[in-house]
């Protein structure tokens, strides 16, 4: 491998890292500022009292669909050579993963107009449009989860590339597969109505600060590759 290769093989680690940090980063404060507004009772008037708030949530949801691309670009031409095909459905999978997040975001906007309405609404009018706003809402967190659906397949394809190529330590792959593993059961309790709480997303939590940092700091182990 030439010199200029080890060097963009370093950069691609980095960003990739940073990108996985500033994904994580995004969507903690982004959920942290809209969930807390989606799960209350009076939704549209809330919504209208704090539509700087609902913005700035949406805004950072946004960056957060937009890094997993970014993520997904990166690591494709530095792993392909260790599993092309598994490494395509993991590209393909962040890209859907990203449409659907971006696709999520049309309820809370929804809920910003519907929230103008209400001030100008009939009495009639008014549960009608808070039946909107729920289903909107309803809409919102059921391709949250589809998105994690997707996500956790495809990463845990990514995983079984990093495990196989030794390019990060084992220990992390594992630890990958265990959060990529705990976030599709989440998930897919979560559609069929049944709330685990958080405790499955803790593995997965671990990896994407642990992966990124090790990437930032250490890079790819080019030493160690042997593809295929």
């Amino acid at each position: 491998m030439s010199e200029g290769e080890i060097n963009m093989n370093k950069w691609s680690a980095r960003m990739t890292g940073l990108l996985f940090l500033l994904s994580t980063c995004a969507y903690l404060i982004g959920s942290g500022l809209l969930n807390p507004i989606l799960k209350r009772p009076e939704l549209l008037t809330d919504s209208s009292l704090n539509q700087t708030i609902v913005v700035t949530g949406l805004f950072l949801e946004l960056i957060n669909a937009i890094a997993v691309v970014g993520i997904a670009i990166l690591l494709y031409p530095v792993l392909r050579k260790y599993n092309e095909a598994l490494m395509l459905g993991y590209f393909a999978s962040r890209v859907i993963e990203s449409a659907i997040l971006m696709f999520s975001l049309i309820s809370p906007i929804l809920l910003i107009m519907l929230s103008g309405e209400l001030k100008g609404a009939e009495p009639s009018g008014r549960p009608y449009l808070q039946m909107i706003a729920k289903v909107a809402v309803e809409s919102h967190f059921i391709l949250f989860e589809l998105a994690m659906i997707v996500l956790s397949l495809g990463s845990l394809l990514f995983c079984y590339v990093l495990y196989r190529s030794r390019l990060v330590p084992r220990f992390l792959s594992i630890i990958g597969f265990m959060g990529y593993a705990g976030l599709l059961t989440s998930s897919c309790l979560a559609i069929s109505g049944l709330d685990v709480g958080a405790i499955l997303y803790i593995p997965g939590a671990i990896f994407e600060i642990l992966l990124p940092l090790w990437l930032m700091v250490k890079g790819f182990n080019l030493r160690a590759e042997n593809p295929r």
